[in-house]
């Protein structure tokens, strides 16, 4: 894989020309920036902007998203910065607009083909798919466990994309108790495949349900014709993924603007 021309095409197809992850979202381009809006509870914010902003264009552009999310009552969005995005300071210029740096992730891409190997599962450990509100309580179960966060968002969000052919979620359950879910986003036409939320309470981790995952997901992947694995990856997860043969092609983080206490 060419690191460069991945990272040329994530650019092109993911950010520039990216499309909706969900019903009811849309994406527009304003002058050099695309962002994309939906509902309170939807991921709300900038995907890209143009590489050729002035940081006179980028202040402009900052204030036009805060009045366009803030007019929608949205209260909170987010500005997804990655390392080569310009202009040099925007993350600066973010931050004196009043938006918070996040924790910075590491984008990873593998080609799908090499990632279907299926992983065994340890003894008692079986994976559910995701399909009604009875294995999505389960799934966000397993996230609030091994993240230690409100999976209350994460249930809304992941309830409204049952039966959507973009979208799968899995749950590996231990003797009927999840301890670890995962999930995939698909981007039709433009090769790539994102995975998000994987995770595994503390008890079971090291025992490779976090790989038996990543697997399950590229094999559904590789169904359907898709070319890379994508996903940002935490300083937890990077090393696993490093390990099964991702490479990094940049890093993002995230610029958060909240409009409301």
């Amino acid at each position: 894989m060419d690191p460069h021309g991945t990272l040329a095409l994530f650019d092109l197809r993911m950010r520039e020309h990216a499309r909706p992850d969900g019903p009811g979202v849309r994406v527009e381009r304003v002058g050099g920036i695309v962002r994309a809006t939906g509902a309170a509870d939807d991921w709300n914010g900038v995907l890209w902007s143009d590489p050729g902003l002035t940081a006179g264009d980028a202040r402009a552009g900052i204030a036009a998203q805060v009045a366009h999310y803030t007019s929608l009552g949205i209260g909170e969005f987010e500005w997804k910065l990655y390392a080569h995005d310009g202009p040099p300071g925007l993350g600066r210029l973010l931050t004196e607009a009043g938006f918070e740096a996040g924790g910075t992730e590491t984008v990873l891409v593998a080609p799908v083909r090499e990632q279907t190997a299926r992983v065994p599962l340890p003894a008692g450990v079986r994976l559910r798919t995701v399909t009604g509100p009875a294995g999505v309580d389960l799934l966000v179960r397993a996230h609030e466990r091994a993240f230690g966060t409100d999976g209350t968002r994460l249930r809304g969000q992941v309830l409204r994309r049952l039966g959507d052919s973009a979208f799968a979620a899995v749950v590996a359950l231990a003797d009927g108790e999840p301890v670890s879910s995962a999930r995939m986003e698909l981007y039709p036409g433009t090769g790539f495949a994102g995975l998000w939320g994987g995770g595994t309470v503390a008890a079971w981790r090291g025992r490779g349900l976090y790989r038996a995952l990543v697997a399950h997901r590229a094999v559904l992947a590789a169904e359907l014709g898709y070319r890379f694995l994508q996903t940002d990856a935490t300083d937890m997860s990077a090393p696993i993924l490093r390990g099964l043969g991702f490479t990094a092609l940049t890093a993002t983080t995230p610029y958060v603007f909240r409009t409301a206490p």
